[in-house]
């Protein structure tokens, strides 16, 4: 009896042969290359923003420079303005100090002067008086010798003067003539605030 087989052996699968292997290795090795090549694509195109960044940061800075360095070639003129008031400024308050030294130096022989004429008794008038950075020596004439010590008395009552001293004394006719000698320290006086001033400051 004879049998015959219809559904038919499974054929096994064919195990792939080396040309087929070699093929699966170099799509491998084709997908890695192109995805490092994606990588060094990626990593250009963030270096290249990175860089446009920058070069735009720059750009502003230079620009904000310029604008500076324009500002202050525009401004030149008025800082020469204000470096020339500054320093007329100094000159003037250096010519203030010296006015103003040289009216307290006048003061002290003003005040000798004013004190000496306020202690000049009647009959009796100077003829000269020396002034020395410590000393004073006065000459002059008088009718008699009571005014002579009439002078010396009140001139030893200016707290700015010390004892006066009688040097030298002589008559020629009814005219006494006298030399008196003393020493002095004057204070300058403060110059005088308006009225209301004191008020003020209290």
């Amino acid at each position: 009896m004879i049998k015959i087989n219809l559904v038919g052996e499974r054929k096994r699968p064919a195990a792939p042969g080396p040309s087929q292997q070699l093929k699966g290795i170099q799509e491998g090795a084709n997908v890695g290359i192109w995805a490092l090549a994606g990588l060094v694509l990626a990593g250009v195109l963030i270096t290249l923003g990175h860089l446009y960044v920058v070069n735009g940061k720059v750009k502003d800075m230079q620009q904000q420079v310029a604008e500076a360095e324009k500002e202050v070639k525009e401004l030149e003129p008025y800082i020469r303005e204000v470096e020339e008031y500054k320093a007329k400024k100094v000159e003037l308050e250096r010519k203030v100090q010296v006015i103003n030294q040289l009216k307290t130096n006048q003061r002290g022989p003003v005040q000798i002067m004013d004190r000496v004429s306020r202690a000049l008794p009647e009959l009796m008038w100077l003829t000269k008086m020396e002034v020395s950075p410590t000393t004073i020596t006065v000459s002059g004439e008088a009718f008699n010798t009571n005014a002579v010590a009439n002078f010396i008395e009140n001139l030893d009552r200016v707290p700015e003067f010390q004892e006066p001293i009688l040097r030298d004394t002589s008559q020629r006719g009814q005219i006494y003539t006298f030399v008196v000698a003393f020493n002095y320290t004057y204070q300058v006086s403060q110059p005088e605030q308006p009225e209301g001033a004191e008020a003020a400051a209290g």
